[in-house]
């Protein structure tokens, strides 16, 4: 048995100013991952692409691995690095293989294609019109038709925080190794519903997420060893809604076996749950001032100051300086803030030393024509408390062993704040990345952290409160900021009369 096992992932803000080429997905190398290096990168990791090694070496299964490639969101991805990916794996693909294991995202679009997860399954159809494909998706998924229509299997990540992402990949790739033995019959059934839930109102850790996802859960477990047909994966996508494209929103997928009206049934009572529910998907900030106000009221500790607005796992510049400005005007004592991503002050950090007192202009590099703001730097002075090369290993529990790469790091301390300056683009979802920098986020009064709800994953256990802090950015959750123009309409709550249609 051949296996063509890849990842191609790419979550897409088309609000963000930031840009996609080929190196962003090779974690600081000219090139992504490919051959026996993407095998020993994830071998042994939590991750879909993991899981897939793990099952295929289950079965003894030669795998071929044409490229591994994951990275952070950004603006849509250059037309020459989806090319050179995507052109790796139809070219094994083309060399002949029993079935193609694939760790998408499900939120790709590239300068040339909406739906690039889509145009890749259908440049493999064109040439392995028959070849089972397995699929490992993202929650944030935005379902294209083509996607869809052209894969055998497809599971989505049932958590948010995707802390399930190698059992995902079981789920996606394990009935394709029954197909092939001839002992399942998938059968997909996909829908949408014309809605945007807010990033904020997502968590598969609140509702309405959190029972949406337990029914999906329920659905694969009934029929598990009965002789009736069983549904083998059932997956709802919230949908990423920084993305001005048509399919932009919720959706859902629930493959069965064999049994075309259970899966249509399955995915619609899934669907249903989310429209019943959008009214509780929808979030609502508050001013800036007053979070900060409420936060330096607060005696637990840690509290989490949440920089939801500028989130580099949204597609966020990382450099927005709204929330880290107000933390250091209210005078807030004891905080750890992670991280602004700022390449130009760490190597003006970096030439003073560790240990050297400077003043530097920090953050608001970068401009963000979407929403017409200009990037705003802010003078600080702090000592450079230490200098890394920003590599670390996931503790997990999300994308456990994974290694990642903020690129050369800094901690700035101002005396009441300790800030992290970043060169790469790293979300803090993990505590790695405070112990990498020397920080132990347990032992402070307060966190701001530019996450939105993956921060819940590693640091979630150790919050005592959290407050959110609407800033700046690209990400965020304010939708009268951002002007969209081609999702198909119309689509709630942007139009609260919105009706489902399919």
């Amino acid at each position: 048995m051949r296996l063509v096992i890849a990842q191609m992932k790419h979550e897409t803000n088309t609000f963000s100013p930031v840009p996609t080429p080929l190196g962003r997905f090779a974690h600081g190398r000219a090139l992504p991952l490919a051959g026996p290096e993407v095998y020993e990168a994830f071998k042994g990791t939590g991750t879909p692409i993991g899981a897939f090694i793990d099952l295929a070496e289950q079965a003894g299964a030669e795998a071929v691995y044409p490229v591994a490639g994951n990275a952070a969101p950004s603006a849509p991805v250059e037309d020459a690095a989806y090319e050179a990916m995507a052109g790796r794996i139809v070219e094994a693909v083309a060399k002949g293989c029993d079935a193609v294991l694939l760790d998408l995202h499900g939120a790709m679009v590239t300068r040339s294609y909406d739906d690039g997860e889509g145009e890749l399954l259908g440049r493999i159809r064109r040439i392995a019109p028959e070849v089972p494909v397995g699929v490992a998706l993202d929650m944030h998924t935005n379902l294209f038709p083509a996607l869809a229509r052209q894969a055998t299997v497809i599971a989505g990540y049932q958590t948010y925080p995707h802390v399930d992402m190698y059992e995902t990949g079981v789920r996606a790739a394990r009935p394709i190794f029954s197909f092939l033995s001839r002992k399942v019959r998938p059968t997909l059934a996909f829908g949408h519903r014309p809605m945007l839930p807010h990033v904020m109102r997502q968590s598969s850790l609140d509702s309405p997420n959190r029972e949406i996802q337990a029914r999906a859960k329920e659905m694969e477990r009934q029929g598990v060893g009965k002789e009736h047909a069983r549904v083998l994966c059932a997956s709802f996508f919230v949908g990423f809604p920084h993305a001005d494209i048509p399919y932009a929103g919720s959706s859902a997928i629930v493959v069965s076996d064999g049994d075309a009206a259970k899966a249509r049934a399955c995915c619609d009572e899934l669907l249903d749950m989310a429209w019943h529910a959008r009214e509780q998907f929808v979030y609502r900030a508050e001013p800036l001032e007053r979070s900060l106000e409420r936060a330096g009221r607060l005696r637990e500790r840690p509290v989490v100051l949440l920089d939801h607005y500028d989130n580099c796992a949204s597609g966020g510049t990382m450099d927005t300086m709204a929330v880290l400005g107000g933390i250091l005007d209210a005078g807030l004592e004891e905080v750890a803030a992670f991280a602004i991503c700022d390449p130009q002050a760490v190597e003006q950090m970096k030439r003073a030393g560790e240990g050297a007192r400077v003043t530097l202009p920090l953050g608001g590099k970068t401009d963000m024509p979407a929403l017409g703001l200009k990037g705003r730097p802010r003078s600080v002075t702090g000592n450079v408390r230490r200098i890394v090369n920003g590599i670390y290993r996931n503790e997990g529990p999300m994308a456990r062993g994974e290694l990642a790469d903020m690129g050369p790091s800094a901690l700035l301390d101002t005396g009441k704040v300790e800030i992290a300056v970043i060169s790469r683009h790293v979300e803090p979802h993990d505590i790695g990345a405070f112990r990498a920098l020397g920080i132990e986020p347990q032992k402070k009064r307060y966190l701001m952290l530019k996450s939105r709800v993956h921060w819940r994953a590693g640091l979630g256990p150790i919050a005592r409160a959290v407050v959110e802090c609407a800033g700046e950015g690209v990400c965020t959750s304010d939708y009268s900021q951002l002007r969209f123009t081609r999702l198909r309409g119309p689509v709630y709550p942007l139009d609260p009369e919105a009706r489902p249609s399919d």
